[in-house]
This record gives C-alpha cells, sequence and structure tokens, in this order.
C-alpha cells in the first residue's frame, strides 16, 4: 500500500494513537459487526470488491484505520485528504493521478476523506463524476449523520456504514497492547498500569481510543521510574494527565436532537437523575440554555399537563431565570424545573384533547359561534338574536349552569378527557358533576365515559 505523505521514520515520531494503528484486519479492535467474518464490509474485502462508503460513527472509534486497512488489504493506492483543509484543487489533483494510475493498470485509488461532513456542495459535486465512473473509490469519514451532511447524489453513490465507539473490553485491548509493544507502543519504557487507573482511562475516554491512548503516553512519559526501572502509572497520574475531560457534544449536530430527545424522554419515564445527567451534558458541552428551557416550557404542557399546572409555572420560571441571571448560575434553575418536571404526575390528556380538535377542523368543522354566545354590541346585532337566550354563569348555584356552548356539528363530542393522575382527579370529578346529563352524539355519557377515572 502506498499511503501519501506518510512514511515509516515519520510514523515512529508521531503519537501513540497514530504509532498504534493497526495495519490489518486481525489486528483491529472493534465494528465486528462489519468486519466479523461473514459479515458485507469483510466479504467486500476479501472479495477485493470495494464500494465507495461512508464510514460515520464517533471519534476514535477507528474510521481512519479501517480505510487505511482496507486499502493495504486490497493493494489500493491511498490518498487522504481533510475537509477542513482540502479545496477542489486537491481532488482533481488527485482524481488526475488516479485516471494516470488506471490507464497504465496500476491499481485503484482509495480517496479517503475525513470529516467529510466539512465539505460543501461543490466539493463534494467535483468527487461525484469519478465515483460513479470508478475512478476512485471514495471513503468518507464522519461524525455526523450523512443524511444531513451529504448532498443526495454522492450518497446515492456510497454505502453508509455506521461505526459503534468501542466498548470497555476492545478498550483495554487496545490499551495492553499499546503497554506491550515494543517497536510502536511503551513496551520499553515498563509500564505498569494500576487496576483503577486502566478503569478510570477507559470510563472516561468514552469508546476513544485515541483519546485513550495519547493519555496513557503522557502519563507514562511522565512517570519517573523507581528502582526496578519501572514506571507505575496510578489512578492520580491518569486523573493528572487528562486534567479536565472535555464533553463531547455538537450542539449543530445529531447530538443536539439525541439529547434532547433522551432528557425528554427521561422526564416523561419520571426519572430524575437521568434526566439531570442528559442536562447537564448539554449544559456542560455549550448548548443554548434558552433552548432546553423551551423544550421544558412544551415538556410541561405536554406530558404533565392539567395532571399538575404547576409545572409550566416552573418551567417559565426556570426561563425566566436562565435569561435574568445568565449562565453558569442559570444551571440550577433549569436542573430544579427538569427534577419538578421528571417527578410530577404525567399526563398527555392536553396533548390529546388538542390533536383531535385539530383533526376536527383539519375535516371542515369551522361552523359559526352560536348566536347566543355572540355580543349584541350593537342594536342591529341584538335585533339579530346575538346574545339571546345565553345563561350567565354567575346568577346560578355553583356559578354553573348547563348550555350548549358549541356549534351543532360537535355538541356532545369529547375531546378532552382528564386522566387519572394528580389535579386531573379532581378536574374529572368537577366535569362529572356539572355534566352528568350530557350526552356524546352516540348517546354514551359525558365526560367520564371511557376515561381511567373510576
Amino acid at each position: 500500500m502506498n499511503i501519501e505523505g506518510k512514511s515509516e521514520e515519520k510514523i515512529v515520531q508521531e503519537p501513540l494513537a497514530t504509532r498504534m494503528r493497526p495495519t490489518s484486519l486481525h489486528t483491529f479492535v472493534g465494528q465486528e459487526h462489519l468486519i466479523g467474518k461473514g459479515r458485507v464490509l469483510r466479504k467486500a474485502i476479501d472479495s477485493d470488491r470495494i464500494p465507495s462508503m461512508i464510514l460515520w460513527g464517533p471519534p476514535g472509534c477507528g474510521k481512519t484505520t479501517l480505510a487505511w486497512i482496507i486499502a493495504n488489504v486490497t493493494g489500493a493506492h491511498f490518498s487522504a485528504v481533510s475537509a477542513v483543509s482540502a479545496t477542489v484543487a486537491d481532488l482533481r489533483r488527485i482524481i488526475e493521478q488516479a485516471k494516470e494510475r488506471r490507464n497504465v493498470k496500476m491499481g485503484k485509488t482509495i480517496l479517503f476523506i475525513d470529516e467529510i461532513h466539512r465539505f460543501n456542495k461543490t466539493q463534494q459535486d467535483a468527487a461525484l463524476p469519478y465515483v460513479e465512473d470508478g475512478t476512485i473509490i471514495l471513503i468518507g469519514a464522519t461524525t455526523e449523520n450523512p443524511s444531513f451532511e451529504v448532498t443526495s447524489p454522492l450518497l446515492s453513490r456510497c454505502r453508509v456504514l455506521p461505526m459503534n465507539s468501542l466498548s470497555s473490553a476492545e478498550m483495554q485491548v487496545i490499551i495492553l497492547r499499546a503497554l506491550k509493544d515494543k517497536l510502536y507502543g511503551l513496551g520499553d519504557l515498563n509500564v505498569e498500569l494500576a487496576h483503577d487507573a486502566m478503569n478510570h482511562l477507559v470510563a472516561v475516554s468514552n469508546g476513544d481510543a485515541r483519546v485513550a491512548l495519547n493519555t496513557l503516553e503522557l502519563a507514562a512519559l511522565n512517570t519517573p521510574p523507581d528502582s526496578e526501572g519501572r514506571r507505575l502509572v496510578n489512578l492520580a497520574t491518569i486523573e493528572d494527565a487528562l486534567q479536565r475531560r472535555v464533553v463531547r457534544y455538537d450542539r449543530a449536530g445529531d447530538q443536539h436532537y439525541d439529547l434532547i430527545s433522551a432528557l425528554h424522554k427521561s422526564m416523561r419515564g419520571s426519572d430524575p437523575d437521568a434526566a439531570l445527567y442528559w442536562l447537564a451534558m448539554m449544559l456542560e458541552g455549550g448548548e443554548d440554555p434558552l433552548f432546553i428551557a423551551r423544550r421544558l416550557v412544551r415538556f410541561a404542557s405536554e406530558d404533565v399537563g392539567m395532571a399538575d399546572p404547576q409545572a409550566l409555572v416552573v418551567a417559565m420560571a426556570a426561563q425566566q431565570a436562565v435569561h435574568f441571571i445568565g449562565m453558569p448560575e442559570g444551571n440550577l434553575a433549569l436542573a430544579e424545573a427538569v427534577v419538578y418536571l421528571a417527578t410530577a404526575p404525567k399526563s398527555n390528556s392536553l396533548y390529546q384533547a388538542y390533536s383531535r380538535v385539530q383533526e376536527e377542523i383539519r375535516r371542515g368543522s369551522t361552523e359559526a359561534v352560536p348566536l347566543h354566545l355572540r355580543n349584541p354590541v350593537t342594536p342591529l346585532m341584538k335585533g339579530l338574536g346575538y346574545g339571546e337566550g345565553y345563561k350567565y354563569a354567575h346568577d346560578y348555584p355553583g356559578h354553573f349552569v348547563q348550555q350548549q356552548h358549541a356549534p351543532d356539528s360537535v355538541a356532545g363530542k369529547r375531546f378532552y378527557v382528564p386522566g387519572d393522575q394528580g389535579y386531573e382527579r379532581e378536574i374529572s370529578a368537577r366535569l362529572r358533576a356539572w355534566w352528568k346529563d350530557r350526552k356524546h352524539n352516540d348517546g354514551t355519557e359525558s365526560p367520564d365515559k371511557g376515561s381511567s377515572q373510576s
């Protein structure tokens, strides 16, 4: 394999994560769903029928390494560029070289584009014809959802292969291999990694082998050997090398939506601990706190609703607090709201009621307001019957009187069905007492028939 810009001497001088990069499928760790025996990518590699592909996965899961291995195993020329710095001129140069290589039957060319999601439409379009005619085999690597970041024409000509974060067991394999390897690893340094240090390193690396290996190297090089020549790397050394783990969060990408979804579902599931975790992940990662506040307000109405009307008040108070005092002080106001919403009784009756009304209106139910509900603000309007027959509720015992408020087409239809949680139990009892004689259009009792309230 010919890797542009790489030499063995240069590789030796590179960080541990680069030096330990596997060069064969046998030494590659993880992604068994792609390269395990009988899997689609493994079959393609073994048969030397490599399609253009997009490797989609989190940082440090092996996207670049896998691309290198594919080129190595198949004997393809490997031209690597980064979308951060590459230009259309760079792509054209590589494509021209690929054409020449193809004409003289010197083999295939793999064009590897790291962070392909950073390429604009013009850059992606420049490669499109040559992917289609086979001049190059494109392997793109991205941490972002290709559906949103790669143009449809290019995406349709590539296989999208999702890659997973490395598991704890896989991370340990990679770390132990680096400790033992004497050629490119830390074997000559006689490093011993304490058990709790290993566990901490694996945990905070969060499936990112690059972070783990480079942290390990820093810790090892800053640990002096003892009288027997051993470098004993303990937990404190690993913590010192890490300093502070940077939260991996992209507020403009998939995580923006994935984490807010996780927060919403954790609150809906009445799990305050998980909800606080997802909240902190977003805030520590730099998410707009007002975006979170807006979602909390929506949650208060959608998932708590009338089971606890105070939920909306708390959510709005959190929004006002964040707006008033800013961040980071506002994080506790959001945390208070999250815990309140997670532990509040839940009801989606309000959400369902509004959805039923929306559907009724979409079906064409847009009748005029009944005359008795209209205000007779002029003599003409009074003469036309505006307000005639209207019963003023405050003139009746309990400040309630039965009368029809809806137009005839929906009179008796039940949109709001209170649940049996929290304050809605009281609402249900009130409605049952007030409207005990009301009938649905189908003749069934309203409002409590069919609800969970006994």
